[in-house]
């Protein structure tokens, strides 16, 4: 059992009289991973406090998610050391976990237009210590696509499909393969995709046993998933 602190919490004071931000310094004791810093809604300012204070209080890397170009230039004028990966949307602050888990997380996604969303599980798991694998546009449309990958596919120990329009993509491979598969629907797509329902509602009515389904565009926590699944594959 972990003899660390299990509750651990940094507050961020407005004006010294309200507290804008209660920080989870200890997240990564419990879960095994740091907690992140999703942007949409904060200021400028308070993406950057607290990112400096999670840094301070060692909870490493930091990660910030959904961060668009002018957050990104305003954070890295006042840090610089921060690195910002505009495909993913996301900024980093510290060092990646180094690989230490065996076997593989594989994100597959089946349009270009999914790659944001498939990047951002990617990074995820890497800087949470996996070796990620990468196959894009490999969608249902062509699946001569699928079926010529297919074979590295199938090596890896957890995979993640990341797919819009009616998200056909997740059931396809989970029927072809043996791993758990995490699906992860897009808000890409025209008008009848509602903006991701559509997929998400294939995905959950999905007749292929094994599919985990995660929230539309969250790929940030199918990527925290794969993490703990492959942890878990290859620890006692």
């Amino acid at each position: 059992m972990n003899s660390g602190p299990v509750d651990a919490t940094r507050v961020l004071w407005k004006d010294q009289q309200k507290p804008f931000a209660r920080i989870d310094t200890s997240r990564a004791q419990r879960r095994g991973f740091p907690e992140a810093i999703f942007c949409p809604g904060k200021t400028a300012e308070q993406v950057v406090e607290i990112i400096q204070a999670q840094f301070e209080a060692g909870a490493t890397p930091v990660l910030a998610t959904r961060v668009d170009p002018s957050l990104a230039e305003f954070v890295l004028n006042k840090l610089p050391q921060v690195r910002y990966h505009a495909q993913a949307r996301m900024m980093v602050l510290g060092e990646m976990t180094p690989p230490v888990h065996q076997g593989a997380v594989h994100v597959v996604c089946a349009g270009t237009a999914d790659i944001p969303v498939a990047e951002e599980v990617a990074m995820v798991a890497e800087y949470l210590g996996n070796v990620v694998e990468r196959t894009w546009d490999v969608g249902v449309a062509g699946l001569h696509r699928l079926l010529e990958n297919i074979d590295e596919i199938r090596k890896a120990n957890v995979l993640v499909v990341v797919a819009g329009m009616e998200g056909a993509l997740a059931s396809v491979v989970s029927g072809l393969t043996h791993q758990v598969v995490i699906a992860v629907p897009t808000s890409v797509g025209y008008g009848a995709s509602f903006e991701g329902l559509s997929a998400l509602l294939s995905m959950l009515n999905t007749c292929s046993p094994g599919v985990a389904v995660v929230n539309i565009d969250n790929g940030y926590g199918a990527g925290c998933l794969a993490s703990m699944i492959n942890r878990k594959m290859v620890t006692p």
